[in-house]
């Protein structure tokens, strides 16, 4: 018979602004049968994002036995776009671990036990193979086991080896962030940079909250061992290479794949048209190179160029959730399509409109850094009402985009070259140019709307003056 009462509970996500609940995971408390001995809490699978339907375990930053506060970070989660700390929304122990780090659990699902006093950790121990246990699946990456590694990589891992003797300043034997040797603490983007370089995250001194290992902490190890991931590179062409794909495997789809999966097949329930056309940009390409070395970039410019026409045209700025209505977004924020390792996100500039180009420059660099370490908070890659697709940079010379669901349009840029164009006099000029398609929910914007739009962004590329206020 259960004799102890489990108490519904959740971890709550740091991006939240106030410590309250996460939406969907209750708190109270449920009777049950037999007399209550101690308050046992079902730790559950947090909703980060309003498309993740799983989530997978990247490290407990917390060890079983653990002491924990309200609001302290316990776990990272990998959810269908960014890796997020969550916290405990309780004060209590960390009783037993229910999916380890590299294991994925549906959302709502238990993934620990949380015990309120120190004496009722063996006691939820105990009901560790008592409770069902969560669906959970192995990581694609951990079912099949890495080729061997290449010559190049185990002869960094002896020389680093055969250093830490003399850099006893840098590392030490016992990780101030392992909590007794049991676990280090680290972010993810640190892990996979240790993992990478073959590093030994226990003889690294950790300079984050807490004695929590990060990026630059590897980086200043490497450093003082004379081992840097540029000269891991300079080792020979068998260290830049990829490591061996299995020929013929068939690998399952990571959490961000299986978002971009549904979002790509919400999208072809909406009835779509495209439109395209052709923006001179020598004047763009001109102020790009005389404000370039300010730090801004082209991105931030046609994000700004792309807000500025919406201003005038609203209705290319709306969406339609419901099928039966759309509405007229109060803000401006432009979306823009980034490539990152597994997948693609598109971090949002918000009110673009209203943000002048230096400080969206920096945004813009800083988004795209915590993208493609997965750091992105949702509202930083979910709130969009307009899309960039930017391939120009790639060589491409126009594409179309396919319609994220939930927005009213998205832009493909092509990249600018050099065109014979026939000038007014009838005679032959030359012309830097470049082909912008937009694909549109046909719903709500029509072929006259978009039309509007893009007469206005080109007059807008061809005298960017205004991009600059």
């Amino acid at each position: 018979m259960l004799t102890s009462q489990l108490l519904q509970s959740s971890f709550i996500p740091t991006f939240y602004s106030s410590r309250r609940r996460a939406p969907g995971f209750p708190s109270s408390v449920t009777q049950r049968n037999g007399p209550i001995e101690a308050k046992i809490r079902e730790i559950f699978m947090p909703a980060l994002s309003s498309t993740m339907t799983e989530g997978k375990i990247v490290s407990w930053i917390r060890s079983e036995g653990d002491k924990l506060t309200k609001g302290e970070s316990v776990v990272v989660v990998e959810s269908d776009k960014a890796d997020m700390d969550v916290e405990s929304f309780y004060d209590g122990y960390l009783a037993a671990i229910l999916v380890d780090e590299g294991l994925s659990a549906n959302v709502g699902s238990t993934i620990a036990l949380l015990a309120e006093t120190e004496e009722e950790i063996a006691l939820a121990q105990s009901k560790r193979t008592a409770s069902p246990s969560p669906p959970v699946t192995a990581d694609a990456n951990e079912v099949k086991k890495a080729p061997e590694e290449i010559p190049a990589k185990v002869a960094l891992k002896q020389i680093i080896e055969s250093s830490n003797a003399n850099v006893g300043s840098t590392g030490s034997a016992l990780h101030p962030a392992s909590d007794g040797g049991k676990r280090v603490v680290a972010s993810p983007y640190a892990k996979k940079l240790a993992k990478e370089m073959t590093v030994d995250l226990r003889k690294v001194v950790g300079t984050g909250p807490n004695g929590r290992v990060i990026a630059r902490d590897i980086e200043a190890y490497l450093s003082a061992v004379k081992i840097t991931p540029k000269d891991d590179v300079s080792m020979g062409k068998e260290a830049a290479t990829p490591k061996c794909l299995e020929l013929g495997s068939v690998v399952p789809f990571s959490s961000m794949q299986n978002a971009v999966s549904r979002n790509m097949l919400e999208s072809l329930s909406v009835p779509v048209f495209r439109v395209g056309y052709t923006v001179t940009t020598d004047a763009l390409d001109a102020l790009y190179k005389k404000i370039k070395s300010k730090g801004v970039t082209m991105t931030a410019l046609l994000a700004k160029a792309t807000a500025l026409a919406l201003v005038q045209h609203p209705v290319v700025n709306s969406s339609c959730r419901d099928g039966n209505s759309f509405t007229y977004n109060s803000h401006i924020n432009i979306a823009v399509a980034v490539a990152i390792d597994g997948g693609l996100v598109t971090p949002v500039l918000q009110d673009a409109d209203k943000v002048d180009i230096y400080s969206l420059s920096r945004k813009w660099k800083e988004l795209v850094e915590r993208a493609k370490s997965k750091q992105l908070q949702p509202n930083e890659y979910s709130t969009g009402t307009f899309t960039l697709s930017n391939l120009g940079m790639f060589g491409v010379d126009r594409f179309d985009a396919i319609l994220p669901p939930g927005t009213g349009a998205i832009m493909a840029v092509g990249g600018s070259r050099p065109t014979a164009v026939g000038t007014k006099d009838g005679r032959i000029g030359i012309k830097t140019q470049m082909q912008v398609n937009v694909t549109a929910d046909h719903r709500i914007i029509y072929g006259a709307d978009l039309a509007a739009f893009l007469q206005t962004f080109s007059k807008i590329i061809e005298d960017p003056k205004d991009l600059t206020f």
